[in-house]
């Protein structure tokens, strides 16, 4: 386009797509509240009715599986099956969609069927997988609503490893897909694809160093690079990398070395090619490629040519058979490095028989040498790693075990407790990473309970700052968390920080007898409690709005808690209670977006509740930061009209804190937090504060913290989903 044209033209060019457009690029400082407006419910094409996991259930499972079955011998001349099953491709593309799951905060992993979205669907590490999606395209279109991609994703590498000959743990439906990219997960800070890993770690040699909550060692890959760290081949140092990243996605060991064998035991690695004549990813490829990325329009790029990862060829003598021949080969030979058609470091077998070696997926004439990563060696070289694999390499049937459990594990970790299970197949054994909670009673005097709990005598602060820090563990990213099982009381939660074990103390002591005397969980009692606080300072307020309340929680055992696990829920900052556990380079009032995100929170309901809690007392430690009102323990709109009330200028007492002073006066009338200070600073909370500081918005205040609250309250109440 001309110049000349472009001034004419009455559209302004970038204005809805450029970057440069945003608020944030224009004010880097400026706090983005883009994570609180994630999946907007105008994002969804669904009616505002729809209930997938209604709509899941009414599926044909076996005519859906059994379509799938046959989509893995149906070879498509647009995009051939190597060996004429598509099985590697599938398990690909569910295992790169489940394997971006991370513990640190829940996040990635496989429940949205973000892998169709930017910026998973063009990481390097992702190349043509959106092929497979395409594959599966047809199949989507006849079951249509009754199956989201993110289920169907995860169901077409279960379904091939079963084709393959794979006795599978089970699958469960139950996954919801998004309809936008995410914005709220971190990938890195790197400005560019498979960057050195050296900018993620303090120290590349130490590969526990590597930046939180990060689990991939480089931008653009799911796990580790196959060539070796940044690149330069070395098992040893790989296996150290491979260790801690798998033990970032919540495997141990002996998970983390069947997953890798097991993942290679089938398919192969493409790099009969040349990478620089592949076109752009999906994102920035043109618009005639209708969503395809990496095309080759230079020379042949399908079958045998095929161009993914630079690395060329199969793990395996029968790449498309479940069997025991990843360990037979990387124990059978000596394997030396030498470089793909493509350039890339691989291990490949020296003096190996012709009959071990796999035929080309094209030709069954031709046999080929299998390759090895780095990875894959280090699956032999370090001692620990060795004497798994020669564990499974005499025991098959144990590898194919305990493959099929950590299989399971990757691609339903992020789903939640089984309640959320749906299916026919869904395994009945309750797993201990699933996080188990038995059923609670559901009958007992709940009136009677709140006497008990008001005869306590016990400050209703207290009762109201358990009940939160009990359901504020709770993570939507991947479901584990909230106050059903009552695992503050359990470790390592009791003792936690945060959780400030001696005032946690006192309230369970005295919460648990009334608990045992109803016949009533902990986990229902601390909720309850929490509402008795809070209906009181609505009385104090002169209202009489009740807090909603379900029974119905369990009381989690030692037994069933893998208290090691629990251990990334451990909060770091509550600005919600004004609390900080140390000084952090991310600032209090970006902790508390991550917090809410978490929480499940929209930017408005995350206001209420910090106006509340202010006004409820219930800061960490006591601290009287923020509470700004004569009538602390009162559920009224104080906090809003103060914060919003311009006969006050704030200024700066420490990093973190602020003077609240009296212009005309000069005194000081209170202590503000960054946290507090933001919801009149930032434009969009300020809106919201004003909204809820005026006059004919004082009830509404109070319903919507009630609302708020109990939202928070029952995140983890799985049990009423349906």
């Amino acid at each position: 386009m001309s110049t000349e044209t472009t001034k004419q033209c009455p559209v302004m060019h970038g204005a809805m797509t450029s970057a440069g457009s945003s608020v944030v690029e224009w004010w880097p400082e400026a706090l983005n509240l883009d994570i609180l407006h994630q999946h907007d419910t105008k994002t969804s094409p669904y009616s505002s009715d729809f209930n997938y996991r209604r709509e899941v259930k009414t599926l044909d499972f076996n005519a859906l599986k059994n379509d799938i079955l046959a989509l893995m011998t149906d070879s498509q001349s647009w995009w051939p099956a190597d060996w004429g099953h598509y099985g590697g491709l599938m398990i690909r593309m569910a295992w790169h969609a489940a394997g971006s799951y991370r513990i640190a905060d829940g996040r990635g992993g496989a429940s949205t069927g973000n892998q169709r979205f930017a910026p998973l669907n063009s990481w390097p590490d992702n190349v043509n997988l959106d092929k497979a999606r395409r594959l599966l395209w047809p199949i989507k279109r006849k079951y249509g609503n009754k199956v989201s991609w993110a289920d169907l994703i995860i169901l077409a590498g279960t379904v091939a490893y079963e084709s393959m000959g794979l006795k599978t743990f089970g699958f469960a439906y139950g996954r919801e897909d998004i309809w936008h990219p995410e914005k709220d997960i971190y990938w890195g800070a790197e400005k560019e694809w498979l960057a050195p890993s050296d900018e993620r770690y303090d120290n590349v040699d130490d590969a526990s160093s590597m930046e939180n909550p990060l689990a991939a060692v480089q931008m653009g890959l799911i796990y580790v690079n196959p060539e070796g760290v940044n690149g330069k081949p070395d098992p040893l140092k790989t296996a150290a990398q491979v260790r801690e990243t798998f033990a970032r996605m919540a495997m141990n060991d002996e998970e983390t070395v069947a997953l890798t064998a097991g993942g290679h035991t089938v398919g192969k690695c493409h790099g009969n090619g040349r990478a620089e004549n592949l076109g752009p990813a999906p994102e920035g490829a043109d618009i005639e490629e209708q969503g395809f990325g990496w095309m080759n329009h230079t020379s042949r790029s399908i079958g045998r040519d095929t161009m993914s990862s630079g690395i060329e060829g199969a793990w395996t003598t029968n790449p498309t058979q479940w069997d025991n021949g990843y360990f037979y080969l990387l124990f059978t030979y000596e394997w030396e490095l030498r470089k793909s058609p493509a350039g890339a470091w691989q291990w490949e077998p020296i003096d190996i028989k012709e009959e071990d070696k796999p035929v080309d997926v094209e030709d069954p004439s031709i046999r080929l040498n299998p390759i090895m990563t780095d990875a894959d060696m280090a699956m032999i070289k370090d001692p620990e790693y060795r004497k798994i694999s020669e564990r499974f390499y005499n025991d098959p049937a144990y590898f194919s075990d305990v493959f099929a459990r950590a299989w399971f594990k990757l691609t339903h970790r992020d789903m939640g407790p089984k309640t959320c299970y749906i299916g026919p197949e869904s395994p009945r054994e309750t797993l201990i990473w699933q996080d188990p909670v038995p059923a609670g009673n559901v009958d007992f005097d709940v009136d009677k309970v709140k006497q008990d709990i008001l005869q306590t005598k016990l400050p209703l602060g207290e009762l109201i700052a358990t009940a939160w820090d009990s359901a504020r563990t709770f993570r939507g990213s991947d479901k584990r968390g909230g106050a059903n099982g009552a695992r503050i009381r359990l470790a390592p939660q009791k003792d936690w920080q945060g959780n400030e074990p001696e005032r946690l103390h006192r309230v369970l002591n005295a919460l648990t007898p009334i608990a045992q005397n109803a016949n009533a969980s902990l986990a229902d009692v601390i909720v309850l409690a929490g509402n008795v606080g809070i209906e009181q300072a609505i009385k104090a307020a002169g209202s009489s709005i009740a807090v909603p309340f379900t029974p119905g929680r369990g009381d989690a055992t030692e037994k069933d808690t893998d208290a090691d696990s629990f251990e990334p829920l451990d909060p770091v900052a509550d600005g919600f209670r004004n609390w900080l556990k140390k000084d952090y380079v991310v600032k209090p009032e970006e902790l508390l977006l991550d917090r809410a995100q978490l929480l499940g929170l929209t930017a408005a309901e995350m206001t209420v509740l910090i106006g509340g809690m202010r006004m409820l007392n219930t800061n960490y430690d006591g601290l009287e930061w923020g509470v700004f009102t004569a009538t602390p323990g009162v559920l009224s709109n104080d906090f809003f009209i103060n914060l919003t009330d311009m006969k006050y200028t704030w200024k700066p007492e420490s990093k973190y804190t602020y003077a609240v002073i009296e212009r005309d006066s000069g005194v000081k009338k209170w202590t503000a937090s960054r946290v507090d200070l933001v919801f009149g600073s930032n434009s969009i909370l300020r809106s919201y504060a004003e909204f809820y500081a005026q006059e004919d918005n004082r009830d509404k205040f109070v319903s919507d913290f009630v609302a708020a609250w109990t939202k928070v309250m029952q995140n983890d109440r799985f049990d009423l989903l349906d």
